[in-house]
């Protein structure tokens, strides 16, 4: 899941991203609406975590931007006001879903995750192929009941590849859906992450290479 949080509050901004990360999400940051704004532009999201009163634009902005694009990206905005009227123009405003500040990260992060199932095609709540279990909501992966030990970013790239529910996912891809904007277009991150996804799967090889194309789970090889 790739994920926007822009908030003028940088501790909070980095805060949440950093715990995002933890859990396999690819997080870019900004610190202000025209940030956003330029970011939403550029790359596709599943998620953006907005706060309302940023410099700049406004998150009320970003959203109504976002909401015009249908893009697909879902929206949850964060606000000091709590009032029923404050919720209800929030919503208004396109978004998807609303919170106030302070909040609980298990709160947030969990209106994320709901919020990242809306933004494709419905998925269950556990990804099942060939033997392998993802189960993103408790971040979980295992094989044939073996639980593996996988990165954050290996984790990612297995949520990509299951999504895609055999259809063959682009080197390119990977790396839009699984990395930030800081990742090196011309990095080998995709293909050693895929490596050491590899050994720890285990036989038999369930992620295939596609020459010239990309990568597959499933089938043969």
């Amino acid at each position: 899941m790739r994920v926007l949080v822009a908030d003028d509050e940088r501790l909070l901004a980095d805060t949440v991203a950093e715990g995002l990360r933890r859990l396999s999400m690819a997080v870019d940051v900004c610190y202000d609406g025209d940030g956003a704004l330029e970011r939403v532009g550029v790359n596709r999201y599943d998620v953006a975590v907005l706060d309302r009163d940023m410099p700049g634009h406004t998150g009320d902005e970003v959203c109504r931007s976002i909401t015009d694009a249908q893009v697909g990206t879902r929206v949850l905005l964060l606000t000091a006001a709590a009032g029923i009227r404050d919720r209800v123009e929030g919503l208004g405003l396109g978004a998807d879903d609303y919170l106030t500040k302070p909040f609980a990260f298990a709160e947030l992060v969990a209106r994320v995750q709901a919020l990242g199932r809306r933004s494709a095609p419905a998925l269950p709540p556990v990804l099942a192929q060939d033997g392998l279990a993802l189960d993103v909501g408790r971040h979980l992966a295992t094989r044939d009941g073996r639980p593996l030990a996988l990165s954050p970013k290996e984790f990612a790239v297995l949520h990509v590849l299951l999504r895609a529910d055999g259809q063959v996912v682009s080197a390119e891809e990977l790396l839009e859906q699984a990395w930030d904007e800081f990742a090196d277009p011309f990095t080998n991150a995709v293909r050693v992450t895929v490596m050491t996804l590899r050994k720890k799967l285990g036989d038999p090889a369930i992620i295939h290479t596609v020459p010239k194309a990309g990568y597959r789970i499933g089938g043969t090889a």
